[in-house]
Order: structure tokens, then sequence, then C-alpha cells
């Protein structure tokens, strides 16, 4: 089942439980996904439709943080609701030893030795955790490892 199609279930079902916060997230998520594929001019594969997936996971993760800083804790479980929900889409998220284990193995496969390969390293380690980690887990696990 793809993406949309699963979307569109989801939209269903909480429309008829009632379910507003679902329904609104879902529909947001509906329309990230419809925006992103009249963009490219062709139906999203499934790559594509995880880095939507992750764009919108982010952007929330952000807002929950600023939100926090800014003394707005009315806002805050919304928007933790909201992550909640999208985070049903992704794929199952990595541990960070599973993370620092496929990185490991990446310096050793390109010969990385040291903060100079930085660049090297997450351009090669980021497409096998596409969607299955964070990037800034995964920046923060590539410049110990290096150091």
């Amino acid at each position: 089942m793809s993406l949309l199609d699963s979307l569109n279930n989801d939209l269903k079902t909480a429309l008829k439980a009632h379910d507003k916060a679902t329904l609104s997230t879902v529909r947001m998520l509906k329309a990230a996904v419809m925006n992103e594929k009249i963009k490219a001019g062709h139906d999203l594969d499934h790559s594509e439709e995880i880095a939507v997936l992750s764009r919108e996971l982010k952007q929330r993760k952000d807002s929950a943080k600023e939100f926090s800083a800014a003394g707005r804790q009315d806002l805050v479980p919304a928007v933790e609701t909201e992550i909640k929900i999208v985070e049903r889409y992704l794929p199952q998220q990595l541990s960070q030893d599973q993370v620092k284990e496929i990185v490991a193995t990446t310096i050793k496969e390109i010969g990385a030795t040291s903060k100079a390969d930085f660049g090297k390293v997450m351009k090669t380690v980021m497409p096998k955790l596409k969607g299955q980690a964070d990037g800034k887990t995964v920046n923060t696990i590539v410049k110990s490892l290096l150091s």
C-alpha cells in the first residue's frame, strides 16, 4: 500500500472517529506529499516519501523545542501528539548503537581517518540511514568516531 493510500485510509478513519488531532495531522501530511508530488512532476518513490515525512517530523520536533524554550508549555502537547502521528508512517528508527555500528562500518569502508574526512563519511552514510536516524544524531556520532 502506498503512503497516499495509507494516508487516505487513516483520514477516513479519523473522520469517522472524530479524532481531530489525527485528522489535522494526516491532512497536513497528505498535503505535503501531494505538494512534493506536484513539484517533482511524477509519483513519488518510497525514498522521496520518506524524505517528505522526515522533513515534516523535523519541523514538528523543532517547533516543540522552540515552544519549550519560549515558555509556551500549552502548545507542546499538541505538537508532541503530531510527532507521534507522523512517526507512525516512518520506518522504525534505529538505536544509537545501531547507528554507531553503521557509521563505524562506513568509516572502515571508505578509509576515513581524521576529521578532514567528515564530509565524505556523511555523504556515504546518510543515504544508508535515510528516514531511520536523525541527521543530528548521525552528525554527532560521526564526529565522535573520527576524533
